[in-house]
């Protein structure tokens, strides 16, 4: 029994959350295997060798695989899946693009986002935005599976020693095309890997406010910056920002939340944060039931005055 994890990076590192995903594969028994498909991506092929518990890392090169379109993705994953008994994906934008199509070639039913391996065939993921957590068995051939990174830890970036295999590229389908790429620049932490989050909601009423109350509390701490649902429709912040069941799913050391009221969308995304602390002058607030530290105040005082001591 052996897992094949496909490794989320930049042709040049591997990003965090492949680490996690190679401790859930670890959790399923057996040998772990890390496919690299890139393009002239040997450097992410050697940092992906050095992580604990990997025992094979294959290296897929091609033009083709460049851009990491799904469609070309999914065709390289399928012609080694004849050799895993499991293929695991993070529960990111691109695995959550590429893992479908692999489970849909193999006429298999994708596992999706779980945070449990209990057994190489039982696994539990949430339901109901995390209300209820599923136990999901399989009895498919090939599990292929998505990783919610917050459920697991992190496997060690280094001291493993893998051996590096070279699999021939895939061919470019065809069937998509690169067009171009708008990346957001930040010096902040990118959220899914940052250690600390402050994060503001509808409350502070308008974009202007949400940049002048909570940036530099924000800069103080070298956190990054959320928002819930409610504050990115309302336009106070970029779609990006927004932590949620429809946004992104994330689990800091410290989690800080002013003027959102904590609804369950939200709280889907953040409550598995180590440290959580609400800020909102609405004491019966939903967010102080899983806050660990609540401050009944108004945000407009109380943040700036936490910017100010720090």
């Amino acid at each position: 029994m052996t897992a094949l994890v496909i490794a989320e990076h930049d042709h040049a590192s591997i990003k965090p959350a492949t680490l996690n995903t190679v401790t859930a594969a670890l959790a399923c028994g057996g040998d772990v295997h890390v496919l690299v498909a890139g393009a002239n991506a040997a450097e992410a092929a050697k940092a992906a060798a050095q992580i604990a518990g990997v025992t094979k890392v294959i290296a897929a090169d091609s033009p083709s695989l460049a851009e990491n379109l799904a469609e070309n993705v999914a065709a390289q994953v399928l012609a080694i899946a004849g050799n895993y008994s499991h293929i695991l994906f993070p529960s990111t934008a691109n695995g959550k693009n590429v893992a479908p199509r692999v489970a849909a070639k193999l006429d298999v039913a994708q596992i999706s986002d779980i945070t449990k391996v209990d057994s190489p065939d039982t696994f539990e993921r949430p339901i109901y935005a995390g209300n209820a957590i599923a136990t999901v068995q399989s009895s498919d051939a090939t599990k292929v599976i998505t990783v919610r990174t917050t459920g697991f830890d992190a496997a060690a970036a280094t001291g493993g020693s893998a051996a590096v295999e070279t699999a021939e590229g895939v061919a470019d389908s065809g069937k998509s095309a690169f067009v171009g790429r708008e990346v957001t620049k930040s010096e902040r932490p990118e959220l899914t890997a940052a250690k600390i989050i402050v994060s503001g909601g509808r409350a502070l009423g308008s974009a202007e406010k949400f940049t002048e109350v909570m940036a530099p509390l924000a800069d103080k701490l070298n956190a990054g910056l959320g928002a819930s649902r409610a504050a990115v429709d309302a336009g106070y912040a970029p779609n990006d920002w927004q932590v949620g069941q429809t946004g992104k799913i994330v689990a800091p050391q410290l989690y800080i939340a002013a003027g959102i009221s904590g609804a369950i969308q939200h709280l889907a995304g953040m409550k598995d944060s180590k440290v959580i602390v609400a800020i909102n002058k609405d004491e019966e607030a939903p967010i102080f039931s899983v806050a660990d530290y609540g401050l009944v105040a108004d945000l407009f005082t109380a943040v700036p005055e936490l910017a100010k001591a720090l």
